[in-house]
């Protein structure tokens, strides 16, 4: 029973020293290299390059007051249309107590002024009736009653503007009124009511009391590298894409290319603008996020392979062409002169014609990968 079990082992372990053996050997023969294949054609080449920016109106305008005061009033919100000349708010003015002062005294003086000139007038006019005092008197002391009474209107208009920010004589124009200067939709309004607001002056810009823009009038605004806007021109067509709005697509004309560049992430930039044409539907917000694809060169109905068929060699280009079939198939090297790619496809100028077969990448098998 001993014997037959160490003939037992021992067979097995000769079985695996064969098995291991062949397997090494099986391993160690070199594998037929297979390169797959591609057949020359004729179609259009387009140079494309993807510029990353955002979707804004060419005009947006902040509404700002005249007159520093109080938010009394707002008569409309984010989104509403409005036209030029529309008011948008109401302020309530908080007057300059030095100003008011100032403007309470202008008319104290100007009301005792107007009562001397009235007199003065009254004496005048008497004596002209008694053929006392010449025609050229009575004029004189005319013009000067005329004087100060709008000398006296006057200061009233201006006590008025400072402590109501409106007079009576200028209510259709009031600067208490916040309208729009110009038609288009209101985008933001930041202010509250009750909110302290001031005017634009030397010292700062003032309360923006809402932000309105066209929105039939929008602009794609982005920047394109140095190494590529060589290859701009102003007029150029474009396609815009909107992820946000699920790919939404519409078109675009390059208007403007800046003529200085602005440094970004160590590289210099170049902003441009393209006039879009606005969808009718009127999905497109202020500030979308938005993709251009620009053509940069384009040649069609040329002969064209997979640019990975290219073998590169200093300054010169060769492709492989396929020879025969089978185990006759072999590989012949021809210098070719390329023209444009696209990153996948590249021109053939000189070296094939359409419908040559020429030699790919090899291919990679699944065992290979293992390895």
């Amino acid at each position: 029973m001993k014997k037959y079990l160490k003939l037992i082992i021992a067979a097995i372990i000769a079985i695996i020293f064969i098995g291991t053996f062949v397997f090494l050997w099986q391993k160690s023969q070199p594998k037929e290299v297979q390169y797959s294949e591609f057949e020359t054609r004729t179609d259009t080449i387009r140079k494309t390059t993807i510029i990353t920016g955002k979707i804004e109106p060419r005009n947006e305008v902040n509404v700002k007051p005249q007159i520093s005061g109080i938010i009394a009033e707002l008569m409309k919100q984010p989104g509403d249309r409005v036209q030029q000349g529309e008011v948008i708010a109401k302020v309530k003015v908080i007057p300059d107590m030095g100003q008011l002062s100032s403007a309470e005294s202008r008319v104290r003086l100007a009301d005792i002024n107007l009562r001397q000139v009235e007199t003065e007038y009254a004496r005048t006019k008497n004596l002209h009736d008694q053929k006392l005092v010449s025609d050229e008197d009575y004029e004189k002391a005319r013009q000067q009653l005329k004087q100060a009474q709008e000398e006296k209107a006057a200061a009233v208009d201006a006590l008025q503007v400072v402590r109501d920010g409106v007079s009576k004589s200028n209510a259709s124009a009031s600067s208490t009124l916040i309208r729009s200067t110009i038609s288009g939709i209101i985008l933001d309004i930041p202010v509250k009511v009750g909110n302290s607001v001031i005017n634009s002056n030397t010292f700062n810009d003032g309360t923006t009391i809402a932000t309105v823009a066209n929105m039939q009038d929008l602009i794609f605004r982005g920047n394109i590298d140095e190494t590529e806007v060589g290859q701009l021109n102003v007029g150029v067509p474009m396609k815009i894409t909107i992820g946000a709005l699920q790919d939404l697509h519409f078109d675009a004309v390059l208007e403007y290319i800046s003529p200085k560049a602005t440094e970004s992430n160590g590289a210099n930039q170049f902003e441009i603008k393209a006039a879009v044409v606005v969808p009718s539907d009127g999905r497109i917000r202020s500030g979308y996020s938005a993709n251009a694809e620009i053509v940069l060169a384009e040649v069609g109905n040329v002969v064209c392979v997979p640019e990975s068929t290219i073998d590169f060699s200093g300054d010169s280009t060769f492709v492989y062409l396929v020879k025969g079939e089978g185990k006759q198939k072999t590989y012949e090297r021809q210098a070719v002169v390329t023209g444009l790619s696209d990153g996948v496809n590249i021109e053939i100028k000189q070296g094939l014609s359409k419908g040559q077969k020429v030699r790919g990448p090899q291919i990679i098998t699944d065992d290979e990968t293992n390895e």
